[in-house]
């Protein structure tokens, strides 16, 4: 069996670290839809089957756009789709808060889609992975197409639970000394 050699493991915001009720998912559903037809001119009528499609085959659409060719700006596709949601409707969370800050930078690997959080991430010492393209950029530690086949993409991220457990050093000595009796 393998486990991951970090302790946290942090994705971007998206579902995970807001509650549902804020009403930002929805609009980011929205906003991406929007995207998809004022941007990349894909007919309005196919978005929701193509969208639930690309979503689920490709761990995210923008991932499944760039997967089946459309070609487009990552930080310009970030900027329309959330750039324009309601953030005030998301609350401050002090046990969240206090709880992240209590994990060391060294043991937490932050998984992000756009290169300027990446970015940030990075700037606050966190170990990163860019996901939706293989191509590392400056501030990448890691690239993966998508998520579902990290462990394939980033072996060294794991570590097998088989391997013997480290020997730990108690800073005493023992010597075998002969006794003449």
């Amino acid at each position: 069996m393998m486990s991951l050699n970090k302790d946290s493991c942090y994705k971007d915001l998206d579902d995970t670290l807001y509650p549902l009720s804020s009403g930002i998912a929805r609009e980011c559903g929205q906003n991406i839809k929007d995207y998809m037809v004022e941007k990349l001119g894909i007919d309005k009528s196919k978005i929701l089957e193509l969208s639930n499609s690309l979503y689920k085959n490709y761990g995210t659409t923008m991932a499944g756009l760039r997967a089946i060719g459309y070609d487009f700006d990552y930080d310009e596709y970030h900027s329309y789709v959330h750039g324009r949601l309601p953030y005030d409707n998301i609350k401050p969370d002090p046990i969240l808060r206090t709880l992240l800050l209590s994990v060391p930078l060294r043991k937490i690997l932050f998984f992000e889609d756009s290169v300027r959080n990446i970015q940030a991430g990075k700037r606050v010492g966190l170990s990163t992975v860019l996901v939706g393209t293989s191509q590392r950029v400056k501030f990448a530690d890691y690239a993966v197409e998508n998520i579902h086949n990290l462990k394939e993409a980033l072996p060294e991220l794991w570590e097998s639970e088989a391997k013997p457990n480290k020997v730990r050093y108690s800073g005493k000595l023992a010597v075998e000394t002969p006794v003449i009796a």
